[in-house]
C-alpha cells in the first residue's frame, strides 16, 4: 500500500479529519488497495464551508482588484506547471488512464484551461455603463459567493480548472470535492494553491462520500454548486438546489454522434474518430460513440474502423504503448458488460471485441468493442455506456443522419465530416448539441462548452465560463456621473 493521505486542506492549512471514516483506493490494474484517504464527516464539511464563507465575507479576495487575482492565479500556474509529470502518474494510478494519454490530456489540458481563463479575464465585462433616455446604470458583475465544485474521476483536473479558475478570478471562494476514486490528484492541486500563497480559505479541498457530498450541496453557507458527472446525479443535485433556489450549473452525460456524410474523407474520419471515440478507455462524456454513415459507405467505414480497433493495445496503463487501459472500477466494468449483453440481446451485430481481453487475468479491462446493425431505438444507441463501445448506425441520406443524431435525450457533443465545408457547417448547425466539431476540429478553450437537453445546464470555458460565477447588479446613476464613468 502506498502513502496514505491523512488531512484535508481547509482554511489554508492541512487539518486532521474530525472522524475516523476512510476509504481504500483500489488499483484498477491489480485490483489491490494501494492507499487510504479520509472521508469527511459533517463537521469537516461545515469547517470547509465556514472557511470559504469567512474568506468571502471578511477576507481580501473578493475585494482585490481583478489584476491582483490574476497575478495570484499566475503564481498558481507557475507552481502547477512543473508538476505535470507527477499529475500524469497519479491519474494513471488512480483511474487507469494510459500514461501517454495522462501526459497529453490529464496533465496538459488543465494548464491550457488555466492559461485561457487568465488571458480572457481582463476582457470580461465586470463593470459597464449603460446610458439611455430612460435612465443610466452602472452594471456590475459581482462574485456569486461560496462555490461548491464537485468533480468526477474521469477528467479530474480539467473539470476542476473549468470551475475553480473562473470562480476564483471572479472573486468567489471555493470548496472542491473530488471523486472518491481520484482524491490524490486533488491533494496535488491543493498543494499548488498553498504554494502560490492564496489567502486562507479561498480554496478548500475535502473528500467525501455521497451522503456528505449532499451535505455540501445543501449547506446554507454555499451560494452556488458547480457539478460535472452523471445525468442521474445531476438531476438529484438540481432538485436539492431547487429547494433553496441555490444557483447550479451541471455538465452531465453524453451520447455523441459522428455524422459521416457521403463526401467525407474516410482517412480524416478515422484520424478524428480514432482519437475521440474510445478516448480515456471510453470514459469521456464527449466521446463520439455513435457513428452514423450512409448504407453506401458503411462497408468502407467498417473495414477501417475494425482495423483501427484491432490495432489498439489493451493492457498496463503505465506502458507508453498502451492505448486502452482498465476501467476505473469493477462496478464500471460490470456496467459496460451489461450494455454489451443488451446490444447482443436486442439484435445488434458484434464485429469487434465484446469480452475481456485474453492474457489479462487481473484488472478491470474490457476489449474495444464495435456493434453494427444498430437501430436508433436500441439501448446501446440511447444510453451512455462510458466504456470502449461504439455503435455504427446507417442512414439513407443527410436528413435521416441528422434525425438519428438528434434522437437522443443528450446533447453534449458531436461531429460532422464532409469535404464540402459549407455543407458540413450547414449540417453541424442542425445538430442539437452544445458543441459540434467540423471534420474533427476542436473548439478550444476560448469558446463555451456544455450541453443541450439532459447533458446539462449552463456553459463552461470561454468568456461565458465566468457567467456562472457572477450575479448582475445595476446601480442607477445621475447623468453627469454616468458620463464620467463611461
Amino acid at each position: 500500500m502506498g502513502r496514505n493521505q491523512e488531512s484535508f486542506y481547509i482554511g489554508g492549512r492541512w487539518v486532521r479529519p474530525m472522524s475516523d471514516s476512510t476509504a481504500e483506493l483500489i488499483s484498477p490494474v491489480t485490483e489491490e488497495a494501494y492507499a487510504r484517504v479520509p472521508l469527511a464527516a459533517k463537521p469537516d464539511v461545515d469547517a470547509a464551508v465556514s472557511a470559504a464563507r469567512a474568506a468571502f465575507d471578511d477576507g481580501p479576495w473578493p475585494r482585490m482588484p481583478l489584476a491582483e487575482r490574476i497575478d495570484a492565479l499566475r503564481r498558481f500556474a507557475d507552481v502547477y506547471r512543473p508538476r505535470h509529470g507527477e499529475l500524469a502518474e497519479l491519474v494513471t494510478r488512480e483511474m487507469g488512464a494510459p500514461i501517454t494519454l495522462s501526459k497529453r490530456m490529464h496533465a496538459s489540458v488543465p494548464q491550457l484551461i488555466l492559461d485561457a481563463f487568465l488571458e480572457l479575464a481582463p476582457q470580461y465585462p465586470f463593470r459597464t455603463v449603460r446610458r439611455s433616455s430612460t435612465g443610466n446604470a452602472l452594471v456590475t458583475r459581482e462574485p456569486v459567493g461560496v462555490v461548491a465544485a464537485i468533480i468526477p474521476w474521469n477528467t479530474p483536473h480539467s473539470t476542476a480548472m473549468l470551475k475553480i479558475v473562473p470562480a476564483l478570478l471572479a472573486g468567489c471562494t471555493v470548496v472542491l470535492k473530488p471523486a472518491e476514486e481520484t482524491p490524490l490528484d486533488a491533494v496535488l492541486l491543493a498543494e499548488c494553491i498553498d504554494a502560490a500563497g492564496l489567502p486562507d480559505g479561498v480554496l478548500n479541498v475535502v473528500t467525501a462520500d455521497r451522503q456528505m457530498s449532499e451535505q455540501l450541496v445543501v449547506h446554507p453557507g454555499v451560494d452556488k454548486v458547480a457539478f460535472t458527472g452523471s445525468t442521474a446525479a445531476g438531476r438529484r443535485i438540481a432538485s436539492l438546489c431547487g429547494n433553496d433556489l441555490r444557483r447550479v450549473t451541471l455538465e452531465l452525460g453524453g451520447k455523441s454522434a459522428a455524422v459521416v456524410l457521403d463526401d467525407a474523407d474516410l482517412d480524416a474520419v478515422m484520424a478524428a474518430v480514432g482519437a475521440t471515440s474510445m478516448r480515456n478507455s471510453g470514459q469521456a462524456c464527449s466521446n463520439k460513440t455513435r457513428i452514423i454513415v450512409s448504407r453506401r459507405r458503411e462497408a468502407d467505414l467498417l473495414e477501417r474502423l475494425t482495423e483501427h480497433v484491432a490495432s489498439l493495445k489493451v493492457g498496463d496503463p503505465g506502458d507508453p504503448d498502451t492505448d486502452i487501459g482498465p476501467l476505473v472500477s469493477a462496478r464500471q466494468r460490470e456496467r459496460v458488460e451489461r450494455y454489451v449483453a443488451a446490444g447482443r440481446a436486442e439484435g445488434a451485430k458484434l464485429v469487434a471485441g465484446g469480452g475481456r481481453p485474453a492474457g489479462l487475468a487481473r484488472g478491470w479491462f474490457v476489449e474495444p468493442t464495435v456493434f453494427t446493425d444498430v437501430r436508433p431505438s436500441m439501448t446501446i444507441a440511447q444510453e451512455e455506456i462510458f466504456g470502449p463501445v461504439l455503435s455504427v448506425l446507417t442512414c439513407a441520406d443527410e436528413d435521416e443522419a441528422v434525425t438519428i443524431a438528434n434522437d437522443s435525450c443528450y446533447g453534449l457533443n458531436g461531429s460532422v465530416f464532409s469535404t464540402d465545408l459549407g455543407r458540413g457547417l450547414a449540417v453541424a448547425s442542425r445538430i442539437r448539441t452544445g458543441t459540434v466539431e467540423l471534420n474533427g476540429h476542436p473548439v478550444g478553450f476560448h469558446a463555451p462548452i456544455g450541453g443541450f437537453k439532459r447533458s446539462g445546464i449552463g456553459r463552461e470555458a470561454g468568456l461565458e465560463g465566468f457567467d456562472s460565477y457572477v450575479e448582475l447588479r445595476s446601480i442607477g446613476l445621475p447623468g453627469d456621473l454616468a458620463e464620467a464613468l463611461a
